[in-house]
This record gives C-alpha cells, structure tokens and sequence, in this order.
C-alpha cells in the first residue's frame, strides 16, 4: 500500500507540473529515488506517464482555442514553432517555456501521434537524466 502512495503521489506531482498549476516533480521524484531507491523504474514510469498526461492536457487545452490567425502578435513564436514543428516538444520538459510549446502545439493543430511521440521522448528523457544521476 506504501509503494501504490508513494507512486500516487508521483503520478500526481508530475501531473500537475505539465500544466499551470505548480507541482515540483523533480523534487518529489528526487526524494523518492532518496527514499525508495528499488522503486526506481515504477517511479520513472509513474512520473513519465503523469507529466505525458499533463502535457496532452494542456495541449487539449491550447486546441480550444480557435484557430490560430495568419498574423497575430505570437506570430514570432509560430515561426519558430512552424520551423521546428512537433519536435519542439522535445524540449516540452522547460518549466513555464514547455507549457507554451504545448499549448502552441494544439492552437496550431499539430497531429497528435507526432505531439505525443516528441512529448514523450522529451519527458522521459528529463527524467531518465534524474535516474542516471541519483541512482
């Protein structure tokens, strides 16, 4: 019952810190590699999959929006973002800076399997960086 709280909590940190709302995964998950290092790979896991969710959130969110306008006064970021496509999500993990790309990535309508795909990779991979220095 321990480990379902600990991993819980992960998933839930991790959540919350791929939207707007503060949630501090990479201390959370810092602290459980700390505190229970054999559950390194299911807490890698938890908090991958929670910040995914997360970033698909807000990039549900951001395809709410209506479409995105031909000028606009964000018209520098769809540059950038129509330059680099759905592989800027590779850098989604970027606090405050990762929420925009995500919420960019579904105001200009970017398809899903490659959002994910990038976003995915990206997450992981910052937290994979955690695993590799702590344990």
């Amino acid at each position: 019952m321990q480990t379902l709280v600990w991993l819980a909590g992960l998933w839930l940190s991790a959540f919350t810190s791929a939207t707007i709302l503060p949630g501090q995964s990479e201390a959370v998950f810092a602290a459980a590699l700390h505190f229970q290092p054999q559950l390194w790979l299911a807490a890698w896991i938890a908090v991958s999959l929670g910040n995914i969710l997360g970033g698909m959130l807000t990039i549900w969110l951001g395809r709410q929006l209506p479409v995105a306008p031909a000028s606009s006064r964000w018209a520098s970021w769809q540059r950038w973002a129509t330059r680099f496509g759905p592989a800027s999500l590779l850098l989604s993990w970027v606090p405050l800076a990762g929420d925009l790309l995500c919420a960019l990535a579904g105001w200009l309508r970017w398809p899903w399997p490659m959002v994910l795909v990038y976003l995915a990779l990206g997450k992981i991979a910052r937290y994979g960086v955690i695993v590799w220095l702590l344990i």
